[in-house]
């Protein structure tokens, strides 16, 4: 980093960071606060010229979760490069900081049992295996040290007696290796990773909407984004870029656990740029949502002994996974909970149905300590105690399987050279077709390291690339504002989005069947096509939010056109895709990944074999 860098960030702390970063303009004050200087000293256009400036870095990473902050960091850290962060919110308002219930990672210790052979076999079994077993492997060994590397950032774990990091047990492992801080992990590890980031110097451009990836001769040479309060679009210049833009789950719209900036904004623009979205049709439904709008009751709850009951009393769990009840991992669970609505053991009706969990037994001290965020939303949303009564839940849309696929999990690199992926948004394959409590904290971890760090290595040798291309497709995405915002007639858009969530969840729910993904697909491509002439209702540039969440509309409808696709294309059960007219897992035509390209308008589905490494395919009972 050049001295002139270092002091713009010499004081940089929580305090000043909103003045600083919060509001960046496009032209004039970005050159001096936002635009770091390159490696080889070059610049982005001038400010002055009266035209949006091409902004400049060496690496910048699009999106500011906990995988999207490591990432930076690690860049940051390999010497005299400019690092930025892009988000559309404030970073300690990413989707990370609902991943409550903790990070798992294998912490020895006198008297410890666990193994990273244990933690191997417990993801590799709960992926359905469909989880590549090298990138496994290479994921235990570096969660284990992801832990106590945030626990030495000042990560505020909970400790036990001893003084160690506590653990608990999570769904579908052998041994309680979640280590936690309360139910609060997320919040806790985005904050550790905030202050790191701040630290090292690193830039952050908030409140800026990815459009798209700009490539050159098959090389990655940037982003166009959109600045959301001025809507001026900006081309931005990049030796390497980082997608850490979260999942998708958000197409299924009221029904998840998700933000609602969960809108697959960086594998949409990855899938337009030429490159595979892997495994698209693997949602994860988590278990426990709360009844009335799907916000997360964190597996910690079941984790620290709570029980799910039916309207009979019965802690039903006993009929789906009598070995681990509660614990059983979150694809059988949420089944489980749909069997019981479905055959009349549920209280209420329809979308209303639910079913109950109870924590009253652990007691107000245990719940107070360990568990009080869930109490907190419990009261929010249902007005119910968790100390006194038990919380009306139903399964929710949680975590996307499926992502941009990364063909190295060592570098996270994508097929396009200057192109990484991290976190939810990149597929290296570590969940599979269903993915264990407590690993995407540790995921994004991993991963965000290893990105960053491949990232620098990258940009350190490459040139800065020519805009040209880049200005080229800002031009498109400017006539795309002025064409799309001046239609006056059409559906409004927002209707078009609540069919979409409508058409998934009766047809690409937790249960599907060939007739339901047959008539998802045709509907979806309706819809999409709908879309394309809808209304917006906002023709203003400044502060338009309706034509932001027009583009996350439509990256939504892209991404469920190809998990819907793969759906149907997969004709077995295999983790969170439930076939019921296939219910069996089917190894020998579907032990592989899908792969789904963007051809002009039409999509194509491709295939490649899962890893297997040292655990050969077995049913999979709890």
């Amino acid at each position: 980093m050049s001295e002139d860098n270092k002091d713009d960030t010499s004081s940089l702390s929580r305090r000043t960071f909103i003045g600083a970063c919060a509001a960046v303009p496009l032209t004039g004050a970005v050159a001096d606060l936002a635009m770091a200087s390159t490696a080889d000293g070059t610049q982005g256009a001038a400010a002055s010229s009266g035209a949006p400036s091409t902004m400049s870095f060496d690496v910048l990473v699009v999106g500011s979760g906990g995988s999207g902050l490591r990432a930076a960091v690690y860049a940051m850290r390999a010497g005299n490069l400019s690092v930025a962060v892009v988000s559309k919110t404030m970073p300690t308002r990413s989707a990370t900081c609902m991943a409550e219930g903790g990070i798992n990672g294998v912490i020895s210790y006198p008297g410890q049992k666990d193994s990273l052979d244990s933690h191997a076999f417990d993801t590799v079994k709960g992926s359905d295996y469909l989880g590549d077993q090298d990138c496994i492997d290479f994921f235990v060994e570096k969660a284990s040290e992801a832990v106590r590397e945030t626990d030495f950032w000042g990560t505020p774990y909970s400790r036990a007696k001893d003084g160690r990091i506590d653990q608990r047990f999570m769904a579908g492992h052998q041994f309680p290796r979640t280590n936690y801080s309360a139910d609060k992990t997320g919040h806790a590890l985005l904050h550790s990773n905030f202050d790191y980031a701040l630290g090292a110097g690193v830039k952050f451009l908030i409140d800026y909407q990815l459009l798209d990836v700009g490539v050159e001769d098959g090389v990655c040479t940037g982003v166009v984004m959109r600045n959301l309060k001025t809507g001026e679009i900006v081309p931005v210049r990049a030796r390497a870029v980082i997608m850490a833009t979260g999942g998708y789950t958000r197409i299924f719209w009221t029904r998840t656990s998700t933000p609602f900036i969960a809108t697959g904004d960086g594998t949409a623009a990855a899938l337009r740029a030429g490159l595979p979205f892997k495994d698209p049709e693997m949602i994860q439904f988590h278990p426990t949502g709360v009844a009335h709008g799907g916000v997360l009751i964190t597996e910690a709850a079941r984790g620290e002994g709570g029980y799910l009951l039916n309207n009979k009393g019965e802690r039903f769990m006993q009929r789906y996974a009598p070995g681990k009840m509660e614990l059983a991992p979150r694809d059988i669970t949420a089944r489980a909970i749909e069997t019981e609505i479905a055959e009349g053991r549920g209280f209420g009706e329809g979308m209303t149905a639910y079913v109950l969990i109870d924590l009253r037994h652990l007691g107000r001290e245990k719940i107070i300590e360990r568990l009080p965020q869930i109490r907190h939303v419990g009261l929010m949303f249902e007005n119910i105690d968790l100390i006194d009564q038990p919380l009306p839940i139903r399964s929710t849309a949680h975590y996307s399987m499926g992502g941009i696929d990364v063909i190295n999990f060592h570098t996270m690199e994508t097929a396009m050279p200057g192109l990484f992926a991290c976190g939810e948004c990149g597929c290296e394959s570590i969940h599979g077709a269903n993915r264990l409590g407590g690993n995407s904290l540790a995921a994004a971890m991993v991963t965000g390291k290893e990105a960053g760090i491949a990232a620098a290595a990258y940009a350190a040798k490459a040139q800065m690339p020519d805009d040209k291309a880049l200005q080229r497709l800002a031009d498109q995405w400017r006539d795309h504002f002025r064409e799309n915002t001046a239609r006056t007639k059409g559906t409004p858009f927002t209707e078009i989005r609540d069919r979409m969530a409508q058409v998934l969840w009766d047809g690409m729910g937790i249960y599907r069947t060939e007739k339901g993904l047959a008539a998802t697909v045709e509907a979806l491509r309706d819809l999409h096509a709908e879309y394309r002439t809808a209304s917006i209702g906002n023709a203003g540039q400044v502060y338009n939010s309706a034509y932001t969440h027009y583009i996350e509309v439509g990256n939504l409808l892209t991404l469920a056109r190809c998990a819907a696709l793969a759906a149907l294309d997969r004709r077995e059960s295999r983790g969170a895709h439930t076939r019921v007219d296939y219910p069996k897992r089917n190894d020998k035509d579907y032990l592989h990944h899908n792969l789904v390209s963007l051809k002009g308008d039409e999509l194509v589905l491709n295939q490649r074999p899962v890893t297997i490494v040292r655990f050969k395919p077995e049913e999979r009972n709890y």
